[in-house]
């Protein structure tokens, strides 16, 4: 066997808040850091949380957060006049010269009468003074000014801004570059929608480019933060799209009968110990230095009651499939990485959580799973195989499904001790993940 470097213990958050006072955003640890967008600054290498609330956090290693808090005062006037609102959601930042430009979402619960305006700071830690607005919004249109990204196009340099929500769905407009302000008139392209019987709840889009793939990657939020709220995937070779999911459907197509399309990276699950969570969503990403990448999303933990339930955050690794997908770490990440191990390091009993799509989606449970020295794998009655594939790889049939799974080092958040996790996706197009008991 490999002596496996675990990593420790990650730092303990503080106690969850008893009650929600109104407008309080700016909480201890990870509590209410809402619609996160993670960034890390190439001038001073640390890390960066933006959040509703116009909250920011800094960490160095992405386990320890300290508030700075508000970096935002208020909206431009000109935005407020608009929305009759001063809330600021979901910023988004990128930096452009020695500039760092901050989209912020101006809005109210419900209302399509929304804006996206820019605010700018020679510093990540601000204080970002408004520049103008960027987007509005109407009931009138069938699109909704939040929830901005930025993305660029890899080959040309235009940048675009991802938004929207509900309705008629996520798109993206061209960006002027020199002013950070919108380049034309109008909505833009669509780039993902959900059909009317969802009540047409998609939001959140975030969007990265992978150099090695040479694909775009498009993230959105099915649910409308209800417990089903869920983070799908969609991939195009185009910035502007259209993106597809595994099996080939375009996410700008209402045509979802069934909940399926996109590829579920996240959704509400359950392992045998510990806390349960729902709906996770409105992700961002980060695509690090070293070339690692990570999901960072507000989640919940598991309330079907009508209480209000405050948002914490989970940060999970995300790592590539042969076939150029990308699929999420069964564990919030502890600061782990990938190792050399062999076939007795990775034989064991594990809990298995399949991210199967439903309907409406559900919280996914764990069941027992096996692993067995010479190549047996036993899942409940579903007998199979296993066989390793590379130093961190292997790849279990059973049926006619296979699954491509990637193995790390972890820590067990519910039972609190290190441990092995694996990280899945089958043929037909469906996340595993897996932790060894």
């Amino acid at each position: 066997m490999h002596l496996i470097t675990y990593p420790a213990k990650p730092p303990a958050e503080p106690p969850k808040p008893e009650r929600l006072e109104p407008m309080k955003r700016d909480l201890p640890g990870l509590w209410m850091t809402h619609d996160p967008a993670v960034y890390r600054d190439p001038v001073s290498g640390n890390y960066y949380l933006y959040c509703t609330g116009a909250v920011c956090k800094r960490s160095s290693d992405l386990l320890h957060w300290e508030s700075l808090g508000r970096v935002v005062e208020d909206p431009p006037e000109e935005s407020v006049s608009w929305t009759n609102s001063r809330d600021i959601w979901a910023p988004d930042i990128v930096k452009v010269g020695n500039e760092y430009r901050l989209y912020c979402s101006n809005s109210s619960w419900g209302v399509r009468q929304s804006c996206i305006f820019l605010a700018v700071s020679d510093s990540p830690e601000g204080p970002f003074v408004p520049r103008g607005c960027v987007l509005k919004t109407t009931d009138a249109l069938p699109v909704n000014a939040i929830d901005a990204n930025i993305i660029e196009d890899a080959d040309s340099g235009t940048q675009y801004l991802l938004y929207g929500s509900f309705w008629g769905g996520c798109h993206m407009i061209p960006l002027d570059k020199e002013t950070g302000l919108a380049a034309e008139s109008g909505i833009g392209v669509c780039v993902a929608r959900r059909p009317a019987w969802t009540d047409c709840a998609i939001e959140g889009p975030y969007m990265i480019y992978h150099p090695e793939t040479k694909y775009y990657y498009l993230f959105v939020s099915y649910g409308s933060l209800k417990s089903d709220y869920n983070i799908r995937v969609g991939r195009s070779r185009c910035v502007t799209g259209p993106f597809y999911d595994f099996h080939g459907r375009n996410l700008a197509d209402t045509d979802d009968e069934d909940n399926t399309t996109g590829l579920m990276i996240s959704c509400g699950y359950r392992w045998l110990d510990g806390t349960p969570y729902m709906a996770p969503g409105h992700n961002s990403v980060l695509v690090d230095t070293d070339g690692r990448m990570f999901l960072v999303s507000h989640i919940r933990e598991l309330n079907f009651k009508t209480d209000a339930e405050p948002s914490t955050l989970q940060i999970r690794q995300l790592y590539m499939t042969p076939d150029e997908w990308l699929t999420a770490a069964a564990q919030p990440y502890a600061g782990e990485t990938l190792q050399d191990l062999c076939e007795d390091d990775i034989a064991g009993s594990y809990e298995r959580i399949s991210l199967t799509p439903s309907v409406p989606q559900g919280i996914m449970h764990a069941h027992p799973f096996c692993l067995m020295k010479g190549g047996r794998m036993e899942c409940c009655s579903v007998i199979g195989t296993w066989k390793q594939t590379g130093s961190c790889t292997i790849t279990l049939s059973y049926g006619s499904t296979t699954e491509s799974v990637i193995v790390s080092p972890a820590w067990d958040r519910e039972r609190d001790k290190p441990t092995l996790m694996m990280s899945g996706l089958s043929n037909r197009g469906i996340c595993t993940w897996y932790k060894k008991r």
